[in-house]
């Protein structure tokens, strides 16, 4: 005991001893000075790293114990100290990225965005020049911290998210919270694709910061809070509480809204058609009455086409009865013939498409692949970030995908050039690189390219196992666009064949029929990619009829004449394509806000996604109504497209942001403050009921109010002196079903709620039981009640076995109560579509049958 006693003694001592402290002096002299790069120890790393804790361990339990040693500054962890700091948006992008730098660099991930305007508050300062308040967004915070902390002891920092604007507002609030102990650079990389050459080449290009951009993106947030923050407590007054306003998600409800209000608008005329059959050998073909008179056929009755059929037959009869009878024998069953009056053929050539951008991106994945804009997007920013490729491990397969230009990189070019080659052989080139584009030189700051593979030799078949479903199948569209582009053009043989019926007896008119068809006469990129068609937007080349040789005074046997009745059809109401088409045609929103704008609109229930068409609902039309009522210039088409124009100049220096939201917002403000909040609110509803009725309770006349929870009817007095109010509109009574409760068993009600009607348990609120209103269908699986629901995150409605989740059964379209001849169980899917019309598909075994009954939905053709 004693002499643990006498051990203890100098280290509780307050004065060390001369010994104690050179020794701990010494120790310190020996310790190697922190650098950047550490010089390596004599040794096996290993040694080096014990020998580095150990002195470290030592010089900190020296410093506590000994006042009078020197201080000493703690040495970081071996791998960390001198390494480069690279910070990106994604995860899943950093760990591709930190795979191909190496160990000299450090990637990190932001997730997003880290600093925003406050939810709670504006966040601006209208008064000082529109100042943002910017904070870190709700968790948030520790993902900061780990920046700031990383950011401390690096060599380098380089901001690489996303390159457009959105990333360099990210770059911009990042670089803002850094601080680093050496007061290293703070440099901007771009990375247009994730590939090993392009990350060290943007590495090697690193520049600056462009504030030219992020005062862009700045005016974007700060235009849309303060429409957002203005105008939606208008809507919780006029239409309903908990509504929200988008400067640009208004523009583009308003094109679904005016489309709808065309669409109810719209009545029907009635025309007819007529057509012959032709045949030629054993090869049938279609003409068309193309000309009467050497005008365009007007057929608007059925008797009026009979006429036409009647003579033409005729004429057909009478010149097959002017031939001889071996050529009346050669014709079969034909019931005439038709002179050959005009041939004319030519040569046409198809170029391929330029390589994909954003928009023809989401449109073509819309209507070849059926992707929404959000689902396209989420996995061609997967596909951009990098996916494990096997032993390559994680590699970006695309460029990036948010993009307005079809450019191509010259080297990209020439190799889907040489893959091409060996595939196809020379002949299915494009006569030189087809760049898209000025062809000069880029540079890390350039614009972006076209979405396109990042290496054109990685086969889709390749790589297919190590994809999902839906992953292949976008990396395919995207590839086969970009190697197609790069093929030469397909060619075509045209025929045009006239068939002039002379007036004259049995004729009182001259009747044009033109017969035209197509022959591939050569593939070109055809071999390898055609474009996609969504219904009625016509034929392309190569989907025409082939027409058999027929030469100039021939006489080809007629097989039928026949009239056909049409009626002539409203516009169509916009698929996600064709809004997506629409939207960049006005110049409304950019590449990247496109999918958001979508899915804003469904999320927020004013607009529904049925049958690949937007149909708005009821609230969206209201919401329509108060905000074009009230703000006309804000939410105007070519207004909002001007927005856009004046957000480019502030990215090319042309204007200052402030100016942008100073020329904003003097008439946006004027406009806020003369809302008359009753007349909105007989614009948004039907209120006409109370117009000649009085109050109850005072016989004051019944007026619109609008309050915090949303519009009402109340009396003129209300509240001074009296206090009668009423809802805008009456909801229905709930009525007794048949259908008992899950919970308790009691009988359910039928009761109406935002998003239709449902039925409720009739204890409520002992009770709180509600389940999907059924259909009357029975589940071919189990037997259990087919009822409707809705996705929560897009709003689209499909119908789904009522004993999920024990039962998976799901189909899209509504089921009807109807037998099918195949099975005969009793329970199929309403289906139609423009070229078979309605039809059913039996729920069991897919057997499908036509039905005679008109379309609920036309489907006419695309804009």
């Amino acid at each position: 005991m004693a002499a643990r006693k006498t051990t203890k003694t100098p280290t509780k001592s307050k004065a060390p001893s001369k010994a104690v402290t050179k020794t701990v002096k010494k120790k310190a002299a020996t310790r190697p000075t922190l650098s950047p790069t550490p010089k390596p120890r004599p040794g096996s790393p290993a040694a080096a790293r014990t020998a580095s804790i150990k002195a470290r361990a030592a010089m900190k339990v020296a410093a506590k114990k000994v006042a009078a040693a020197p201080p000493v500054e703690d040495e970081e962890e071996s791998g960390s100290g001198g390494a480069a700091l690279v910070i990106v948006e994604s995860p899943a992008k950093a760990k591709t990225i930190g795979k191909y730098l190496g160990r000299g660099y450090r990637v990190r991930a932001t997730v997003g965005h880290v600093r925003d305007l406050p939810t709670k508050k504006l966040g601006i300062d209208i008064e000082k020049n529109f100042a943002p308040e910017y904070v870190t967004i709700e968790g948030k915070e520790k993902t900061l911290a780990d920046l700031k902390e990383a950011a401390k002891d690096a060599s380098e920092i380089f901001l690489a998210t996303d390159p457009d604007r959105e990333g360099e507002a990210i770059a911009w609030h990042v670089a803002g919270q850094l601080k680093s102990k050496r007061g290293v650079p703070v440099r901007r990389v771009l990375f247009h694709e994730i590939t090993k050459e392009a990350v060290k080449g943007a590495i090697a290009k690193a520049g600056t910061l462009d504030m030219r951009k992020v005062d862009a993106q700045q005016a974007r947030r700060v235009l849309d809070r303060l429409v957002g923050y203005k105008a939606s407590p208008l809507l919780w007054q006029t239409v309903k509480k908990g509504l929200s306003a988008g400067r640009v998600q208004t523009v583009a409800l308003r094109l679904l809204v005016e489309r709808e209000r065309e669409i109810r608008a719209f009545r029907p005329v009635e025309y007819w058609t007529v057509e012959a059959g032709l045949k030629k050998g054993a090869q049938p073909f279609m003409a068309k009455l193309h000309h009467i008179d050497g005008e365009k056929p007007r057929i608007p009755t059925g008797a009026d086409a009979e006429k036409i059929v009647t003579e033409s037959r005729a004429y057909a009869a009478a010149t097959l009865a002017a031939l001889d009878a071996a050529k009346r024998k050669a014709a079969g069953d034909a019931i005439g013939g038709f002179l050959v009056t005009d041939v004319k053929r030519r040569e046409r050539r198809k170029n391929p498409q330029a390589p994909f951008t954003t928009s023809t991106l989401q449109q073509e994945a819309a209507k070849k692949l059926g992707f929404g804009s959000k689902r396209a997007m989420r996995l061609a920013q997967d596909l951009y970030e990098g996916v494990e490729i096997g032993p390559e491990g994680a590699v970006g397969l695309i460029t990036y995908m948010r993009t307005d230009s079809s450019r191509v990189a010259e080297s990209a070019a020439i190799t889907a050039r040489d893959f091409l080659t060996a595939q196809f052989g020379a002949s299915f080139l494009a006569n030189g690189l087809q760049l898209f584009g000025s062809g000069k030189d880029s540079n890390a700051q350039d614009a972006h390219e076209g979405v396109r593979p990042t290496d054109p030799a990685r086969k889709p078949e390749q790589i297919e196992r190590y994809l999902t479903k839906d992953q292949f199948r976008l990396y395919q569209l995207i590839w086969q666009r970009f190697m197609a582009s790069q093929m030469a053009p397909a060619v075509f043989d045209t025929t045009t064949v006239d068939f002039t019926l002379s007036k004259g007896a049995p004729l009182t008119h001259e009747y044009l029929y033109r017969s035209t068809g197509s022959v591939v006469k050569f593939q070109g990129f055809l071999a390898l990619y055609r474009e996609a068609r969504e219904e009625g937007e016509g034929k392309a080349l190569e989907d025409e009829q082939a027409l058999p040789l027929i030469e100039l005074g021939e006489i080809i046997p007629v097989t039928a004449v026949t009239p056909s009745q049409h009626f002539t059809e409203p516009p169509p109401r916009f698929s996600e394509a064709s809004l997506v088409k629409e939207l960049e045609r006005l110049g409304i929103g950019r590449p990247s806000t496109y999918a958001s704008i979508i899915s804003t609109l469904v999320e927020r229930r004013y607009a529904l996604l049925e049958q690949r068409r937007f149909f708005p609902t009821a609230m969206g039309e209201s919401v329509e109504k108060v905000m074009i009522k009230q703000f006309p210039r804000e939410f105007d088409v070519n207004f909002t497209r001007q927005m856009e124009e004046e957000l480019d100049q502030v990215e090319d220096g042309a204007r200052k942001w402030t100016s942008v939201l100073a020329d904003f917002w003097e008439p946006f403000a004027g406009s806020l403050k003369a809302a008359d909040v009753g007349a909105l609110i007989k614009e948004a509803h039907d209120i006409s009921r109370f117009d000649n009725e009085r109050c109850p309770v005072c016989g004051g006349k019944l007026v619109p109010k609008g309050g915090f929870f949303g519009p009402f009817i109340a009396c003129e007095n209300h509240p001074k002196t009296c206090k009668h109010t009423r809802p805008v509109y009456d909801r229905p009574p709930a009525v007794l079903t048949e259908y008992k409760c899950p919970e308790c068993g009691n009988f359910m009600l039928k009761r109406h709620g935002r998003s239709g009607d449902f039925l409720g348990c009739s204890t409520f609120p002992k009770c709180k039981g509600t389940r999907s209103m059924p259909t009357g269908v029975l589940c071919p699986k189990d037997g259990g009640e087919i009822a409707e629901r809705r996705s929560k995150k897009r709003g689209k409605a499909f119908y789904g076995c009522a004993n999920y989740p024990n039962c998976d059964f799901v189909c899209w379209d509504r089921p009807v109560k109807e037998k099918c001849p195949e099975c005969g169980f009793e329970g199929a899917e309403k289906k139609q579509n423009k070229t078979r019309g309605p039809y059913r598909k039996c729920l069991k075994c897919a057997n499908e049958w036509a039905v005679e009954e008109p379309a609920e939905v036309p489907e006419p053709v695309v804009a």
